[in-house]
């Protein structure tokens, strides 16, 4: 059985990690570099830096607090955000970046997933999905999940990883910030498609929603999470030790 990761996200905007609800409602946390560096000395396996206003905005991402967390930290980084050409990999890979996430840019240019991940290794490309139902349909959005693209998820992520993404995102915007759980459903008809690793995002609460998590689906990889773990509702090594009790083998 593969070791299972957990990684704290830090959802950045104006320089600063903030939270919210579905996407919605964002208020301020703490300072990136400062939670980076914490996450990075108590147990998080990877982190996850996303500059979640980028896209939205047109701008590319904030290269300066990017190099400032990647030399703070001793875990690998993925980092996405305005992610739209093959430079800008070039660009956040030289700021310290292990992977890249790309998310509405592949949506805008499909082909720079194909091109990212023959420059740089399927390894470093990260395609992260925003997905809510609509109509009873799993429906990827794009810009921060403001836009709905009218795109099917399951074919679209597919689609991304037959072109070289290695590693899939799955953000539920209907459970984002709400704590009642992942989307199991949403995660089932994921693995059930690509045999990447696949990261569940949205709706973690507690404990028992990781536990949960790997036992119902074995093939999700990772839970990722961002406010329970910034406010300290669960600390990474006591949720380490509960999965370890559980069977679920994980990196202490």
């Amino acid at each position: 059985m593969i070791t299972k990761r957990i990684i704290p996200c830090l959802d950045v905007r104006n320089g600063r990690v903030v939270k919210g609800t579905n996407f919605e409602g964002l208020t301020d946390v703490s300072s990136p570099v400062e939670l980076a560096k914490f996450y990075s000395e108590n147990g998080a396996d990877e982190l996850v830096f996303y500059d979640i206003t980028a896209s939205f905005e047109g701008r590319q991402l904030f290269t300066d607090i990017l190099l400032e967390v990647a030399s703070t930290i001793f875990i690998p980084l993925t980092v996405g955000g305005g992610i739209n050409t093959v430079e800008d990999f070039d660009r956040v890979l030289k700021c310290g970046a292990d992977k890249v996430s790309v998310n509405s840019g592949a949506i805008r240019n499909p082909d720079l997933v194909r091109e990212a991940a023959r420059k740089y290794g399927d390894q470093c490309v990260v395609l992260s999905a925003d997905i809510k139902r609509v109509d009873g349909q799993f429906r990827v959005f794009a810009k921060g999940g403001r836009e709905d693209t009218g795109m099917e998820a399951i074919s679209w992520i597919k689609r991304c990883v037959d072109m070289g993404a290695g590693e899939i995102v799955v953000n539920s915007i209907d459970t984002d910030g709400v704590k009642k759980g992942f989307d199991l459903e949403m995660l089932q008809a994921v693995t059930d498609a690509v045999s990447v690793p696949v990261i569940a995002s949205g709706g973690a609460g507690c404990v028992q929603d990781f536990i949960d998590l790997f036992h119902s689906n074995p093939k999700v990889d990772a839970g990722l999470a961002a406010s329970v773990f910034h406010f300290g509702e669960i600390r990474i090594p006591d949720l380490k030790k509960e999965l370890k009790k559980e069977n679920i083998i994980v990196r202490v």
